[in-house]
């Protein structure tokens, strides 16, 4: 007051006639630099005046009025922004006015124009702090603005202290209060611990730590575990203390990869806590069995190939320019798992084949300097390849039944552990039929399966879980009498039951089960025993069944992958690994502790989540993207409405090697065919096919003589029939030469 009394600059006291000029000038002097060195140190900077004059041109814009108009008018007053009590009280929060919009005024026009200019200061933040882009996507972003925008004009930002403590600390009691749920969830019907290690930048082995229960997934924290996992001991120690901290009575299952020191980790928590099981996790199974699917000598060679030509074409860039005009759509899908992501790559290849084939025959592509390359020249060959895409198609039928699984398994909202095991057996009766259960054919694909399946994957959990889907138990009259079925869901009785009493309950009531009485009887109950989630079912109509209804809950209601925690690998890298990041330990764990539950929590409550597991809605196994039939496939045609095909344009472009005989061919037959020495086995076309009619080919800007007609020799599987193809596969595949073989995977 005494300051204001002599500055005279108002408030709550009147100010001094008396006070001389210099001193005056003196205290305001003195007063202005306590003002800077006040905001100096909440980090508040001056402004710049053509920062300032922009804010003003945007709010003067809003307002609709014309520089002349402001220039007439008396200087603006500041208005005054001091906000009480009640102003918090009447604070709109952002997530419910988030999306509403406003309606259509006669302003829209300025308001486009201030927008953009408010816009470009929002970017120029994105571009000065090296931000991502996609950060445009996220939800937290676009309510950040919702709430500046509820808040109203000169919105004091939080200070560099407020960010890195007061804030920090409000935020993640907001986490925990959001993740409470899930603590009582895992409480009432028991959870899942995923965990998986990695190796960052630095060569730290890390294990992130996850909770899964019927609320979703929730991060408990990252461990560097470089110590640990050298032996299955220490790593079994590691496992067993965070069994601890989250509960033993709550942990049903311990889910992890299935390296060799988990395995033996595993083992070990199984015998020191004999109430827990240890489950490998079910989409590195499966990711494993795509991989040795992969090594199969033509699946090899063929993802080799779309390697080639995927790179070739991403990697020149006025090719991916044409690739796009042309395609109007990637080449490239990402999959949950490496060979995940080379199934839809090479599924993407084969729904666009058409559209490839175009694009490598035309005369954009004959004037890029690309296709006279020799690279070029071998990418545009396996293009126009016959036997590349059956080879494409093969791949795609053995891999396409295990992607659906994968699919299943990494599921958000709806655990697996009562789906995969009819998911497993549904797989590998799709695989025998994309082959038309030609046991030849098929037979390499289902030993690999059946291998892994019967080692890593078959679990009791998974029987049990089988057993107690209302979906599968009462539409197969013979389940009662599978031994291996019933094997394990009496191992998981005797496993999870609190005491021999509850054992023998669950026995007794099982008999209503199987029978169907009491509310499992229901007209609705039987309605919806394939329409609803099974542990949904089992809450809905178990009531009367107790200890069986908890029993069932809790294992229908556990995940089969620990996927969720290779997903974090990079966020948690990002904070851990920045060499600008000075935080104490305590301060980073709770941010990546913040970050990874927020993300969870988003990606959970999203409504656009992949619900697989309506196995037969899903991916009607690989026939339902993959054209023509194995035994009656045709060529296909160039054009709607003619007769020449992409075999024609195979032979004619010199891509595969000739499957017809020339006059030269047709001559040296019936020169050796008159020698009394026996003639070797031939794999050409009949000799009856000796004068076919000329045709012309265009391929590309250049014409080529070729035969009409021929055999066509592949409909994606190695058979009697495809002769001509059987001796390509032996000699290396297709038409390339034995240098054709060896691309670099540019």
């Amino acid at each position: 007051r005494a300051k204001q009394h002599q500055l005279g600059i108002g408030g709550n006291v009147r100010g001094c006639q008396k006070t001389p000029e210099d001193v005056k000038k003196k205290l305001q002097e003195a007063e202005d630099k306590k003002k800077a060195a006040k905001m100096a140190k909440s980090g508040e900077v001056n402004e710049n005046p053509d920062d300032m004059a922009a804010l003003q041109e945007i709010s003067r814009i809003r307002s609709g009025k014309r520089q002349s108009e402001e220039e007439t008018m008396l200087p603006p007053q500041k208005k005054n922004t001091t906000k009480g009590p009640l102003d918090a009280m009447y604070y709109k929060k952002p997530e419910d006015t988030i999306g509403k919009g406003k309606q259509t005024s006669i302003n829209d026009a300025f308001d486009k124009d201030a927008r953009a200019k408010c816009c470009q200061y929002i970017a120029r933040f994105f571009y000065r702090n090296g931000i991502a882009f996609n950060v445009a996507h996220s939800k937290s972003f676009k309510l950040m603005i919702e709430a500046i925008c509820n808040y109203g004009a000169h919105l004091k930002p939080p200070s560099y202290h407020e960010l890195r403590v007061p804030m920090l600390k409000e935020e993640l009691r907001l986490t925990h209060e959001m993740l409470e749920s899930n603590r009582k969830e895992q409480a009432k019907y028991g959870c899942s611990i995923m965990s998986d290690g990695w190796t960052d930048t630095k060569g730290r082995t890390l294990i992130n730590f996850l909770v899964n229960c019927p609320a979703g997934t929730m991060f408990v924290k990252s461990v560097d575990a470089s110590a640990y996992m050298k032996t299955g001991q220490k790593l079994y120690e590691l496992l067993d203390s965070f069994v601890e901290e989250v509960g033993e009575s709550n942990v049903v299952q311990l889910v992890t990869d299935n390296g060799s020191n988990y395995v033996l980790a595993g083992k070990h928590l199984q015998l020191s806590r004999p109430k827990i099981f240890w489950t490998p996790c079910a989409a590195h199974c499966l990711d494993l069995m795509l991989e040795d699917i992969g090594k199969i000598p033509r699946v090899d060679k063929v993802i080799k190939k779309g390697i080639s030509i995927v790179g070739f074409i991403y990697n020149h860039s006025l090719v991916l320019n044409l690739m796009r005009e042309k395609l109007e759509s990637e080449l490239v899908r990402n999959g949950v798992t490496r060979f995940a992501t080379t199934f839809l790559t090479l599924q993407r290849l084969h729904n666009l084949k058409a559209k490839i084939r175009t694009m490598f025959t035309s005369e954009e592509w004959s004037k890029l300097n690309a296709s006279k390359e020799s690279k070029g020249k071998k990418i545009a060959a396996i293009v126009l390849q016959v036997s590349f895409w059956d080879d494409v198609a093969f791949a795609l039928r053995a891999m396409g039944p295990l992607v659906k699984v994968l699919r299943l398994v990494d599921n958000e909202k709806k655990p697996a552990m009562g789906s995969i095991y009819q998911a497993m057996v549904e797989a590998k009766e799709n695989i025998m039929n994309n082959f038309n259960n030609n046991e030849s054919k098929y037979k390499q694909v289902i030993d690999i399966v059946e291998r892994r399946w019967s080692i890593q994957l078959h679990h009791p959990l998974h029987a049990v879980g089988h057993y107690l889907n209302p979906k599968y138990f009462y539409s197969n009259p013979l389940i009662e009498n599978d031994g291996k079925l019933l094997d394990g869901l009496y191992a998981c009785i005797d496993k999870l039951s609190a005491s021999a009493e509850v054992v023998d309950e669950i026995r007794g009531e099982l008999a209503k089960y199987r029978m169907g009485e009491d509310h499992f009887g229901r007209s609705a109950a039987v309605r919806q025993r394939e329409k609803i989630a099974a542990a949904e079912w089992w809450k809905r109509y178990g009531a009367n069944t107790p200890n069986l209804q908890l029993l069932a809950i809790k294992i229908l209601s556990l995940t089969c992958s620990s996927s969720r925690c290779e997903r974090n690998w990079s966020a948690f890298e990002h904070i851990y690994s920045k060499k600008r990041n000075r935080l104490e330990h305590q301060k980073l764990q709770d941010l990546v502790f913040i970050k990874y539950n927020q993300n969870l929590k988003e990606r959970y409550d999203s409504d656009d989540v992949i619900d697989p597991v309506v196995l037969d809605n899903e991916i009607d196994s690989s026939n339902e993207w993959l054209l023509g039939d194995e035994v009656e496939a045709q060529p296909d045609l160039v054009f709607d409405g003619d007769d020449l095909s992409w075999l024609d344009v195979d032979i004619a472009s010199g891509a595969a090697k000739p499957t017809i005989n020339t006059r030269k061919q047709v001559a040296l037959q019936q020169k050796k065919a008159a020698t009394p020495a026996p003639r070797p086995p031939q794999h050409s076309a009949s000799s009856s096919r000796t004068n076919p009619k000329r045709k012309a080919v265009k391929a590309a800007t250049v014409v080529i003589d070729e035969f009409d007609g021929g055999t066509y020799v592949g409909d994606g599987d190695d058979d009697e029939e495809d002769e001509v193809h059987d001796e390509e596969e032996s000699s290396g595949g297709g038409s390339d030469d034995e240098e054709d073989l060896n691309f670099n995977d540019s």
